[in-house]
C-alpha cells in the first residue's frame, strides 16, 4: 500500500463526530485565541498560510514551534504549557504519532478544542482530547473551515482538492 493509498484509507476511519458541521461552525465563531502546534516559519509551509489567514481574519495566533522565536510578528512558545493566555482553538501541524502528547497539553491548558489538520489522524490523541473535555476536529484545515463557512473560500485561496466552491452566473 502506497502512502497516498494509506492517507485515504486512514481519513474514511474518522468517525464522523469529529467532522460534525455544527460542532465545527461553533468552534469557528466562538473562537478568539489559535495556538498553532507545528507553526513554521516558512512562508511556503501551510501551517505559515494557515497563521497568516487566521491573523489577518481577526484571531490571534500564537505560533508554537521549539526551533523558532518568532513568526508572524508573534513570539514562538516550545510547547503549549508556556503559552502564557488562555487558548481556544490548539491547531496542530504535527505527525500523528505526536497527538496524544499535544492533546495531553491541550487538557493540561484547559484550551477549548482539539484541530487535528488533513492527516493529523490518530485515534488515542482525540480520544485523550475528548476524554479531557475538550471539542475535538479531525482532518480538516482550519482555514478552509473558515473559509467554507464564513464565505471567503474565493480569499486567499490554495487548491487543496478537497473541497470546490461552485458559483453560478455572474457577481
Amino acid at each position: 500500500m502506497t502512502e497516498l493509498e494509506h492517507l485515504d484509507d486512514l481519513t474514511t476511519q474518522v468517525p464522523s463526530r469529529y467532522q460534525d458541521p455544527l460542532t465545527i461552525q461553533r468552534v469557528l465563531h466562538n473562537a478568539r485565541t489559535v495556538a498553532v502546534v507545528g507553526m513554521s516559519g516558512n512562508e511556503l509551509r501551510a501551517s505559515y498560510f494557515v497563521g497568516y489567514y487566521l491573523k489577518r481574519h481577526g484571531y490571534r495566533v500564537i505560533p508554537v514551534n521549539p526551533r523558532e522565536t518568532e513568526i508572524l510578528g508573534e513570539t514562538c512558545y516550545p510547547s503549549l504549557t508556556d503559552v502564557p493566555v488562555p487558548v481556544d482553538i490548539v491547531d496542530v501541524f504535527r505527525a500523528p504519532a505526536a497527538l496524544p502528547g499535544i492533546a495531553r497539553e491541550a487538557v493540561a491548558i484547559r484550551a477549548g478544542t482539539l484541530w487535528c489538520q488533513f492527516g493529523v489522524i490518530n485515534e488515542e490523541g482525540a480520544r485523550i482530547a475528548e476524554e479531557g473535555g475538550l471539542t475535538v476536529v479531525v482532518d480538516r484545515c482550519l482555514k478552509i473551515e473558515h473559509a467554507r463557512y464564513l464565505g471567503r473560500m474565493h480569499w486567499l485561496g490554495f487548491n487543496t482538492q478537497r473541497i470546490t466552491s461552485v458559483r453560478t452566473g455572474l457577481q
